[in-house]
């Protein structure tokens, strides 16, 4: 991971500290901010319709848009999703855990609030070490939103984070971004379909 801090980066016990804090906040049902392989996140539980509510109004992002869910093992996201054809499945999980979101067709089981105007849902299994810290201490995949209001562009340092959510989240990790330069690519599950590059 590159770190792109000023200052000196938090210890293991202050860092261990927060991601603690902050699983004690979603499990509360309030949002948090947290980094992924290229920006910093804003998340909570999807699972959460009142938390999810207040992450939208927060970004003043629609929920017509949907939203990315992202996890650490793959039984974090399966109850989601749609059926896909067995040869992009395996396409799909041999890229995983890395940067790279899909769009699967959703399941039954996918909210509304998640999934928008859509009849999909996007996914990503993480490799970035916070957040598998993160959904493996909770049990369960997280919601991520990039650190931004609508129309303007993402954050990826904690600092600059922490200075314009602190008092609309529960919890910053002090941990910067990983090494990719943007927000992660976004494909189809169905037709390997680039739709963000």
């Amino acid at each position: 991971m590159v770190n792109r801090q000023t200052s000196a980066p938090p210890n293991t016990a202050t860092l261990t500290s927060a991601i603690q804090a902050a699983c004690d906040a979603l499990q509360a049902g309030q949002i948090i901010a947290y980094p992924t392989e290229g920006v910093f996140g804003l998340g909570c539980r999807w699972q959460d319709q009142a938390a999810v509510q207040r992450l939208l109004a927060l970004k003043q992002r629609p929920v017509s848009k949907g939203l990315i869910i992202i996890g650490s093992q793959w039984a974090h996201l399966s109850t989601l999703l749609g059926a896909v054809p067995a040869a992009q499945l395996a396409q799909i999980k041999a890229s995983w855990p890395g940067p790279i979101t899909w769009v699967f067709p959703a399941s039954k089981a996918a909210p509304a609030w998640i999934t928008g105007d859509h009849s999909t849902i996007a996914v990503r299994l993480s490799a970035h070490p916070i957040v598998q810290l993160l959904c493996d201490s909770l049990g369960q995949g997280i919601v991520s939103t990039s650190a931004n209001l609508a129309g303007e562009p993402p954050m990826r340092a904690w600092q600059t984070v922490q200075q314009q959510f602190a008092s609309q989240v529960a919890a910053v990790i002090p941990e910067d971004a990983g090494q990719l330069e943007q927000s992660t690519p976004i494909y189809d599950a169905i037709t390997g379909q680039t739709l963000r590059q």
